[in-house]
């Protein structure tokens, strides 16, 4: 029996062909393959795991503690989480149905998009912002709609941005504060706008809090706190960043009960769990870990002045970021472009930062430069930029 031959089928999921890979990666991907080079570019800590949380690791090994754990994970866990956030936040949830435990921060961003979107819904968020965000709400075959923050406005989140796209099909709001790249936060008089507008349209808001505790100054609300937010809120968090555990991937989120379901659903046939020896890590973290996460955001502090400082004198205008570990650079005055500038100044001086566009088109004229990296790496890579900058003079 002949069978007529079908024309050729693409093997590739359309949505997945059009997505960009991640700027960042592709980048690193040559600072990886070239020597003496300092890099200013991935947003990881450059401590190594305090201690008592590597030997936390350590013994729950000993003690054999290598099975699965409940998808939501270990509820010893989920009750230090609820506790913690309870102390941190001012905000009370139910460990046992309304906490998760994830594969990292990234995992709950796409268990909670995944949870969330319908095809054709649309997500705002605020740009520049982490490459993930778009991507994210993309995969789920929504719509993200971006809203732009300004230098002038130091890269705030303006409540009347956020009302100018809106439309009937929006279905949540996704926010980042401390923000990455820009180091920006949301005070208390425009979070309370955002949690009007949320309210009055119907808005669920998902707030990525992951820099929160490495802010400079007074710690930021979170937008669940406020009057009429909490069930309408996810709040997302984890370790790397401030615990500086960023291998052992290790996040969670917290929500009214139908939104963390929903979010179980999905992670109970994708990951199932996450890495139970993480999760022991996580909790000694979060019972014996607040002195080491102090001390370390002390080091963050006086790394943060030395390379805006140093910036600013080189003639790269940088605000003083009010969070996280990135300051992000004004390079307009060279009159080239963020990869171009990124480029040069790696292939030619050995210095990593990332082009700002990575963060979306609004970052070009920025490049942002992690802060994480030791004080004599970053002495050295605003010497060999200053260099740079005097030679494009």
């Amino acid at each position: 029996m002949s069978v007529s031959k079908s024309p050729p089928k693409s093997r590739l999921a359309t949505h997945i062909v059009a997505l960009p890979k991640s700027g960042i990666r592709d980048f690193f991907e040559l600072v990886n393959s070239m020597e003496d080079v300092i890099s200013l570019g991935v947003g990881e800590p450059n401590f190594v795991t305090p201690w008592h949380i590597r030997e936390s690791t350590i013994f729950a090994l000993e003690k054999g503690h290598t099975s699965y754990t409940s998808n939501l994970g270990l509820l010893s866990l989920r009750k230090e989480v609820c506790a913690y956030i309870a102390r941190t936040r001012g905000v009370e949830y139910d460990p046992k149905t309304e906490c998760i435990i994830t594969v990292g921060v990234s995992e709950a961003l796409d268990l909670a998009m995944r949870a969330i979107l319908n095809p054709g819904d649309e997500m705002i968020y605020h740009e520049p912002c982490y490459v993930s965000y778009s991507p994210e709400i993309k995969m789920t075959h929504g719509i993200p709609v971006t809203v732009e923050t300004r230098e002038e406005n130091a890269f705030t989140l303006e409540p009347a941005d956020i009302v100018k796209v809106l439309t009937p099909k929006t279905k949540g709001l996704l926010l980042n504060f401390p923000c990455n790249p820009t180091g920006a936060t949301l005070d208390e008089r425009r979070m309370g706008e955002i949690a009007d507008i949320a309210i009055s349209r119907d808005l669920i808001v998902v707030s990525d809090e992951i820099y929160t505790e490495l802010t400079y100054g007074e710690r930021p609300n979170s937008i669940a706190a406020l009057p009429g937010m909490r069930d309408r809120t996810l709040l997302l968090h984890g370790f790397s960043k401030a615990f500086a555990m960023t291998g052992y991937r290790m996040g969670f989120a917290c929500g009214p009960f139908d939104l963390i379901d929903a979010m179980m659903k999905i992670h109970q046939y994708s990951m199932l769990c996450a890495s139970r020896i993480a999760q022991e890590a996580a909790m000694e973290a979060l019972r014996n870990g607040e002195k080491e996460m102090l001390r370390m955001k002390e080091q963050y502090h006086k790394r943060r002045d030395l390379i805006v400082k140093g910036l600013n004198e080189i003639g790269l205008a940088c605000r003083p970021p009010e969070g996280a570990f990135y300051a992000f650079a004004n390079i307009r005055s060279t009159g080239m472009s963020s990869m171009d500038f990124a480029m040069t100044l790696l292939k030619k001086h050995r210095v990593a930062v990332v082009p700002g566009t990575a963060f979306g088109a609004c970052g070009e004229g920025y490049v942002r430069c992690a802060y994480a990296a030791s004080y004599e790496d970053i002495t050295e890579a605003v010497s060999r930029m200053r260099e740079f900058v005097a030679s494009i003079k």
